[in-house]
């Protein structure tokens, strides 16, 4: 057997310490994969979903610093009168907000308790119709793109108050019975099926409590403007730069 050198040993010890240092550089470079899941793949596309809404505000806030950029060249420019932009933006804040009577195509909901005998769970409380109902109701046109709502020619703003006061409901201070009729303006179409379609709150108090709920679609509904006082206890406006 051939005996080892002294500087061959130094070269296999050498050798065995670089291949030590290699291995766990290479351990080191292994990327900590997560494993991918439903969960995870929903989570992430909600994130972009998320991103996409903020781009597309982000989108529409540059069109009308654009369109207010114009306003302003314009009125440099001697073209228009100031008092007139100024009245037409101030009708267009005015039924922004609800303060201005709107008309348009959409839909109107009739609501009414249910007034049949032997009716579903035989409890007179189930076949009423409750606050809730109609805020679930609001929120589902809400959602659908509702521009403007009204209950019982009240006009409901995000301000309002929809709570019960025994057998009648009372909308922005004002006391109303049923039937309740809800108008809104927005995509017929869209309203329509935020109502009726199955799993909406619409459709279960139909066909479960067999509240009374019809809907008719029309070219020209007249919502009024919210004739109530508002004013801001709490809340102050930020200006610009603050």
């Amino acid at each position: 057997m051939n005996k080892i050198t002294r500087p061959n040993l130094i070269v296999l010890i050498f050798s065995i310490l670089i291949g030590i240092f290699m291995a766990g550089q290479f351990k080191l470079s292994i990327p900590n994969l997560a494993p991918v899941t439903l969960k995870s793949i929903e989570v992430t596309k909600n994130e972009l979903n998320a991103l996409y809404k903020e781009i597309e505000d982000l989108k529409l806030m540059i069109a009308d610093k654009n369109e207010q950029i114009k306003m302003l060249e314009s009125i440099a420019d001697g073209d228009e009168d100031i008092r007139d932009i100024l009245q037409a933006e101030l009708i267009k804040n005015k039924a922004i907000a609800g303060f201005q009577k709107v008309k348009g195509s959409g839909i109107i909901i009739k609501m009414q308790d249910n007034m049949m005998e032997g009716a579903f769970g035989e409890e007179y409380d189930l076949d009423l119709i409750h606050d809730v109902d109609v805020l679930m109701i609001i929120n589902d046109l809400r959602a659908a793109g509702a521009e403007a709502i009204s209950i019982n020619n009240q006009r409901v703003l995000s301000t309002s108050e929809i709570k019960c006061g025994g057998p009648i409901i009372r909308i922005n201070g004002r006391s109303v019975g049923s039937p309740f009729y809800i108008k809104a303006i927005g995509d017929p179409k869209l309203l329509s099926a935020a109502i009726n379609a199955p799993n909406t709150y619409g459709y279960a108090l139909k066909t479960i409590d067999q509240i009374v709920i019809e809907t008719t679609v029309e070219d020209n509904i007249v919502i009024p403007a919210y004739n109530g006082d508002f004013d801001f206890k709490y809340a102050k406006p930020v200006k610009e730069g603050d």
